[in-house]
């Protein structure tokens, strides 16, 4: 089987590849503006027919207590994709506007072979668990603990890592037993919609367990936290938008994980390399676009070398020019949409109404007049109280902000409502696991160390989210605890 852009215009329903009863919307790239084709177009009928088939999966199959036939399942998919690798990236550069660099990890390769975790955990997770034996009100019992999947999950997802995202939602919600209806985002539905042809055609999974529905309507994935037939809703987006599956969810009481925005802080303690430390930051918020939840946006130096801080970090973002994403050495690609370049443009004109100093870019690259690209970014002159320190941008744009000591970089990075990622660069290991501890993030990088893995658990603190994805804590977010106690013997 070859994979061609016409092949992705279907829904996987109920184990068939079948067209949107709304017809089909059109998928452009980003980084020419052109036309690549059209996706299937589903409307709340065929989200309605796929929760019906995921229920009917869950309720009538065996599948969430046959742990090794789904080990094999998700080996087969991982299997299958890899079989496909080469057409899945040039879809996914040509879709996403992903630098190709990246997807040989995070946005491709990485999320792929990740499903071979999640297949030993359905194979080898005590899902029986032993609490040994009590009295309690005198009379003699054994209990034990059963971890068992949750039923139905609803899994929505946006464009910015589609495989990663997708993949971090699929596969332990599948392995932990559980089946699902996935609603990618409407920029990039091949990423999913490619994903479901694949299993239909060359793996075992039973018709139901993993449902995809494509559609334009950015709403659809309302009804998936609407439906009493669903169990669970896992929502990866803004913040805004994760409080608003909340209040959907409420009704119905669904279990439901968020992982949200995020504002994170790169900081610099007195006593690191400045110059590798603001390079660093410069490269990392200029990758992809700064199209990531987790990128760190606000890098927060000393003040007594903050003139000196700017010039780094400026030095290395002017190297960092926009690129075609098909290039290998490209870091920065497009932007996703019209859409998006305007959001993040307006908070350049912000950045300079509230007093900034644009250092570096700022602007369209010249070299460029297609595509949806906007040129790396570093902003002096403001303070962690602006609109632009203190908002999810979602673009290249670096907020340079100077501390007065450890405790006051502390004080910088909690000073916002999110809390999901950040970096510490120091040499002192005492003062850099003060750094640390103070934090309030769900990650954070020391000195260039990476925590992403498909065994490390992702999430944020306050505004970020609720829950954990990826690793055991991941996985053990789609499961319900059964507590059994029995006469002891």
């Amino acid at each position: 089987m070859t994979l061609r852009p016409t092949d992705s215009s279907t829904l996987l329903i109920d184990g068939k590849l079948v067209p949107g009863s709304g017809g089909t919307f059109e998928v452009f790239d980003p980084s020419t503006e052109e036309l690549l084709g059209k996706a299937a177009d589903a409307t709340a009928a065929d989200m309605d027919a796929a929760i019906e088939a995921a229920r009917r999966a869950f309720d009538d199959t065996d599948w969430s207590r046959d742990h090794a036939f789904r080990a094999r399942c998700l080996r087969q998919l991982r299997d299958a994709l890899r079989g496909h690798i080469e057409e899945l990236r040039e879809i996914t550069i040509a879709e996403v506007g992903a630098p190709r660099f990246l997807t040989s990890a995070a946005h491709l390769e990485g999320p792929v072979d990740d499903l071979l975790f999640f297949a030993d955990l359905a194979e080898n997770y005590s899902w029986k668990q032993d609490l040994g034996n009590a009295a309690p009100m005198g009379i003699p019992t054994h209990r034990y603990l059963l971890k068992e999947a949750t039923g139905v999950v609803g899994a929505i997802t946006p464009w910015n890592f589609p495989h990663q995202i997708n993949f971090a939602k699929i596969g332990p919600a599948l392995a932990a037993g559980n089946t699902v209806v996935l609603k990618p985002a409407p920029d990039t539905p091949w990423c999913a919609a490619l994903v479901g042809k694949i299993l239909a055609e060359e793996t075992d999974f039973p018709p139901g367990t993993l449902n995809i529905v494509t559609s334009s309507d950015h709403l659809l994935g309302a009804q998936l936290t609407e439906d009493p037939r669903v169990d669970l809703i896992s929502f990866t987006g803004s913040t805004a938008t994760g409080r608003s599956v909340m209040r959907s969810a409420a009704d119905t009481l669904k279990k439901v994980f968020l992982e949200l925005g995020g504002k994170s802080a790169f900081l610099v303690l007195d006593d690191a390399d400045l110059r590798s430390a603001c390079s660093m930051a410069a490269f990392t918020v200029s990758t992809h676009a700064g199209q990531g939840c987790a990128i760190t946006t606000r890098l927060v130096v000393p003040r007594d070398k903050y003139d000196e801080a700017v010039a780094a970090t400026a030095k290395t973002m002017r190297t960092l020019r926009p690129g075609d994403p098909r290039d290998p050495g490209t870091v920065c690609g497009p932007l996703i949409s019209e859409r998006q370049r305007a959001r993040v443009e307006s908070y350049l004109r912000l950045a300079v109404e509230e007093g900034g100093t644009i250092v570096v870019g700022g602007g369209r690259p010249a070299e460029h007049a297609r595509g949806f690209f906007v040129e790396p970014t570093l902003i002096s002159g403001l303070d962690n109280r602006s609109r632009t320190a203190q908002e999810e941008i979602f673009g290249p744009v670096l907020v340079v902000i100077p501390h007065d000591g450890d405790d006051d970089a502390v004080r910088i990075a909690n000073d916002s409502p999110y809390g999901l990622s950040g970096a510490v660069y120091g040499t002192d290991p005492a003062r850099i696991a003060r750094v640390v501890a103070g934090v309030r993030t769900g990650t954070l990088g020391v000195n260039g160390g990476i925590w992403y893995a498909a065994d490390a658990p992702f999430g944020g603190y306050k505004q970020s989210g609720i829950g954990r994805e990826m690793g055991v804590a991941g996985f053990e977010e789609y499961l319900e605890t059964k507590l059994v106690a029995e006469p002891a013997s």
